[in-house]
């Protein structure tokens, strides 16, 4: 009893602490519902607009950046060896000889190597676009999905490919969609595994002059006609990748030998959370 007397004078004690503060609450309730009923009906309801929208704005925002895109693409001209690398990034399984594609391939995997390393696995749609000239549209419609893209480059027979790969890039580089969102691309250069491969040094510095060549040809057109398009480069100066919007990296692999470590930690990096 004489403990439950105690607690009772605990409750009183605190009781009366806390009076000012609900007299304090209360005087300032009556004050803001004075306030509110001095302001016209119509800045009122104008305010309470603003605020509504503004917090839907703020939450939308929020909500699309963490709502990333897994998506990343494979293109590149026919033969390049694509598809070998879209079985090897999905499975590790090895397609021996040519293997061309009429229609996307699409898979939702796990990087391999995420396995391997102390990082957070994070599924990834892989889209395996054909090469065809004729089919090349179809990467219209997977770009606005898109969080990076490979452009994959037959390293063996690349001379010969070179005017083609690179025209094919520039297309890529200067589309409305690729250079708002600051897609980035990683050219590589597939089936390093054999002798007569080139470097993908070489290919690099290649392509930045095949594309300086078509970015001069092309130039007055896409001013004046292609609204969608950008130009690429600096004016006056040499084009190198270094100078697009967006991320060009390049890097080296072989699908029929499974080295794609490069190719899958740029994905990993367009996709990580």
């Amino acid at each position: 009893m004489e403990g439950l007397e105690q607690w009772k004078d605990q409750l009183e004690q605190l009781k009366s602490q806390l009076e000012p503060w609900k007299n304090q609450l209360e005087k300032c309730l009556h004050e803001a519902i004075e306030y509110l009923n001095q302001i016209p009906p119509v800045q009122l309801y104008a305010a309470i607009s603003v605020l509504l929208i503004s917090t839907l704005l703020l939450l939308s925002i929020r909500l699309f950046k963490h709502a990333k895109s897994n998506t990343v693409m494979l293109t590149g001209l026919s033969g390049s060896g694509k598809t070998v690398l879209f079985y090897q990034l999905r499975d590790g399984s090895v397609h021996q000889g040519t293997i061309t594609s009429m229609e996307p391939n699409e898979s939702t995997i796990v990087l391999n190597s995420d396995s391997n390393k102390k990082r957070k696995s994070k599924p990834v749609h892989i889209v395996d676009v054909p090469g065809h000239s004729r089919l090349r549209p179809k990467l219209d419609e997977f770009l606005p999905r898109a969080a990076g893209i490979v452009f994959v480059v037959d390293s063996l027979e690349f001379l010969p490919n070179c005017h083609l790969a690179s025209e094919y890039l520039y297309d890529i580089l200067t589309k409305a969609s690729v250079v708002k969102k600051k897609i980035p691309v990683l050219i590589c250069c597939n089936k390093n595994d054999k002798v007569t491969a080139h470097t993908k040094e070489f290919i690099r510095k290649q392509m930045e002059k095949e594309i300086d060549k078509l970015r001069a040809s092309r130039s007055a057109i896409s001013a004046a006609d292609i609204s969608n398009d950008f130009t690429l480069g600096v004016p006056e100066e040499s084009f190198t990748f270094s100078q697009c919007r967006n991320k060009v990296t390049v890097a080296e692999s072989s699908g029929l030998t499974g080295e794609v470590g490069q190719v899958e930690q740029f994905i990993w990096e367009c996709v990580k959370p």
